[in-house]
């Protein structure tokens, strides 16, 4: 009887330890591949950078479309602002301008 109280103290200890290791285990996994832990975060980083050099790349596009559209404002427009938008618009074509005709085959 003394061998199964003492071999029943000894499973339960181990039984103790065993559950607390795959806790910690299980939490430790978590802070490394959960949505919130390391692996996660180097992907939003990874992401904050790729946006933000989008957003620069979308910054110069405004900037350029907004310094397009001030050159056909009525206050000051630009004559060959004009003519390009024009010929572009109707598709015609000024007499004195080379056209390059390129075959479809």
């Amino acid at each position: 009887m003394v061998t199964r109280a003492r071999l029943k103290s000894i499973l339960t200890g181990l039984a103790l330890y065993t559950i607390a290791a795959a806790i910690v285990g299980y939490f430790g996994m978590n802070a490394y591949t959960g949505k919130y832990g390391l692996n996660a975060r180097q992907e939003l980083d990874q992401e904050i950078i790729a946006l933000t050099s989008e957003l620069a790349r979308l910054k110069r596009e405004r900037a350029e479309g907004e310094q397009r559209v001030s050159l056909l404002r009525a206050d000051k427009i630009d004559p060959d602002m004009l003519d390009e938008r024009a010929r572009f618009q109707l598709q015609y074509a000024n007499p004195h301008d080379l056209v390059r005709l390129i075959n479809q085959n």
